[in-house]
């Protein structure tokens, strides 16, 4: 579903990608690890194609988004959705106009009916129900929002869901349920998932692959087993506080 190939970039005089390859299977969830400044969300912008690299392609259900703009940009891009940390919901917006945002935002939404009808069903997905369709952010829990944002990134009927650190700033429970989300998305509707975060828990409990960027490469990639058995030193400082918790 996603090639990346050779994939390089710099700002000034930081180099902050170098020769990133990896590809993510359709219908499986991806997770990107590492520590502030590794690279990982440079990485995720080159992918929704908001930055171009230096040299490398990145390859999206066939459409080689590198170099793409305008027009064509936008209808590559149609085949994301996004979660973003902190759920970036928009506060004077009820739970109904959030979700149904991107469906109206494209400028040729479909009926009021089949709306509400996208609406509820992708609520349900997330396992909220009509009850909630009135409030507004301010009156979710943060799990809460959380599902909602999940439910607007998938109202368009995406083929790629894109977290950006979605269990940032959660506790223990919330980040579970999170987990269970991302993992549910998956085999309800079979979407691809790519994953930024820092959570090495979560990580090992939602990917089917996992990559493990540091200074700007890949450390280590693979299953959650060969990750886990990866000889690179640093791969195995990064996650041995975790496993030394199992």
């Amino acid at each position: 579903m996603i090639q990346v190939r050779d994939l390089w970039k710099s700002f000034g005089g930081n180099q902050v990608l170098k020769g990133i390859t990896l590809s993510i299977p359709r219908g499986q969830t991806y997770v990107v690890l590492g520590g502030s400044g590794s690279g990982k969300t440079v990485l995720m912008k080159h992918v929704i194609g908001l930055f171009r690299p230096d040299r490398g392609t990145v390859t999206v259900n066939g459409v080689q988004i590198t170099g793409l703009e305008g027009k064509a940009l936008t209808e590559a891009r149609r085949v994301f959705g996004m979660v973003f940390q902190g759920a970036a919901l928009f506060d004077s917006m009820t739970v109904y106009d959030n979700v149904a945002f991107p469906l109206r935002e494209r400028g040729h939404s479909p009926t009021p009916e089949l709306v509400r009808e996208k609406v509820l069903a992708k609520l349900k997905v997330v396992d909220l129900g009509d009850e909630v369709l009135e409030r507004f952010p301010a009156e979710l829990s943060g799990g809460m929002r959380k599902r909602v944002a999940l439910a607007r990134a998938l109202v368009s009927d995406p083929q790629v869901v894109l977290y950006d650190e979605p269990t940032t700033g959660l506790d223990p429970i919330t980040t579970d349920y999170v987990d269970g989300m991302i993992v549910a998305a998956k085999q309800k509707l079979g979407v691809t998932s790519m994953v930024i975060s820092h959570d090495v828990a979560s990580a090992f409990k939602v990917a089917d692959r996992l990559a493990v960027l540091y200074d700007g490469r890949l450390a280590a990639e693979g299953t959650p087993a060969e990750v886990k058995a990866s000889t690179d030193p640093y791969v195995q400082r990064y996650l041995s506080t975790w496993f030394q918790k199992q």
